[in-house]
């Protein structure tokens, strides 16, 4: 089979397969009322009950086409220990296990976290680890060498929790997060192709994942049909965590793609600690939020927060690693200029109220 082919297919499996778990899992939520009800709960945006958990889908078709691939011999990348692929998965169903009692239950956010932090364990234990970064001066810099290793152990626990985290507080409003992960695992596809080997395991997982997302996508748009879950929003944030380092360490990249979330996270969190706030206590001070109190739609937030990502994934595809540092930079300042402005705006707005 022409491996060129594979790529196509690839893609195209993994929407069908997708879609076809989410209708079907749709149907499955609804006999057994695993829904997200709104009633009572101001924070919610929806009107009725929806069905909530379908994250599961993505796992189940991501998983299931890359166990073909293993079986037709394609994930044959030396760089990468097949141990790693199958502990990624392992973890990931923990967290889809995990999410499901989470939503079930509503466990207090200590509890919720063993979920995630057990994971990451289990992918580390299975030898993931990041083991060098790309030096912006040129070279690299060998940090599995440093602190006996256990920089590179904090560095991947860290990276890790903070992408799960991150996919987890952005599934905010409908189809949100799965579009910033779909762009974001799309650019893991394109950098891949740019340096890696020829037909990578990098390059079919995070295609398999793009497809995954983009069919489940289609019954999350506004106004959703299905919601993804807490199994579903930490586990894309996790698989793509992985992916960005195992296609050779691309932090940098996955920061830009994800970079407005993953700021938004940070600036909510200090803004709570300045606050005396609890971190874990929700609120309506993410930038999807802000941005529905503005006047967009849900439509529109979503399609400029992924345009957002399609520009920073854009530059992190064509420049070297002290550019993208640059513009990190450049989006951060950005950023906390736009939160400033739009902050301005409410508060002159309620002023008036």
């Amino acid at each position: 089979m022409n491996l060129n082919y594979n790529y196509l297919w690839i893609f195209i499996a993994s929407f069908i397969l997708s879609s076809l778990l989410t209708a079907v899992y749709i149907i499955f939520a609804k006999k057994f009322k695993l829904v997200d009800d709104p009633s009572g709960n101001p924070r919610k945006i929806h009107k009725k009950p929806i069905p909530l958990g379908g994250g599961v889908a993505i796992f189940l078709s991501l998983f299931i086409i890359v166990a073909f691939l293993a079986r037709q011999g394609l994930l044959i990348d030396q760089k990468i220990a097949p141990q790693i692929i199958w502990g990624m998965f392992v973890a990931s169903l923990v967290l889809v296990i995990s999410g499901y009692w989470d939503d079930k239950l509503s466990l207090k956010p200590r509890q919720s976290l063993v979920g995630p932090v057990l994971a990451i364990i289990i992918v580390m234990l299975a030898g993931l680890h990041i083991s060098y970064i790309t030096n912006p001066a040129g070279g690299i810099l060998q940090i599995d060498k440093l602190w006996f290793g256990y920089l590179s152990l904090i560095l991947t626990f860290l990276w890790l929790l903070g992408m799960t985290y991150t996919t987890k507080l952005l599934d905010g409003i409908d189809g949100l997060a799965s579009s910033i992960c779909l762009v974001a695992s799309l650019m893991i596809f394109i950098v891949s192709l740019t340096w890696d080997i020829k037909y990578s395991t990098t390059s079919f997982i995070s295609l398999a994942l793009a497809g995954s997302l983009l069919g489940f996508l289609a019954w999350n748009w506004h106004p959703a049909k299905v919601f993804l879950g807490e199994g579903g929003s930490t586990f894309i944030g996790f698989a793509l965590g992985v992916l960005a380092i195992i296609s050779g360490s691309k932090i940098a990249t996955a920061l830009l793609v994800m970079g407005a979330p993953i700021i938004d996270v940070v600036l909510v969190i200090f803004r709570r600690l300045r606050q005396k706030k609890s971190i874990w206590q929700g609120d309506s001070e993410h930038l999807h939020f802000k941005l529905r109190q503005v006047g967009l739609s849900q439509s529109q937030i979503v399609l400029f927060l992924a345009f957002l990502s399609v520009c920073f994934g854009t530059i992190a595809i064509f420049f070297s690693t002290k550019i993208k540092i640059i513009f990190l930079f450049l989006f951060i300042a950005f950023l906390l200029i736009f939160n400033y402005r739009i902050n301005n705006y409410l508060n002159k707005k309620y002023e008036k109220l």
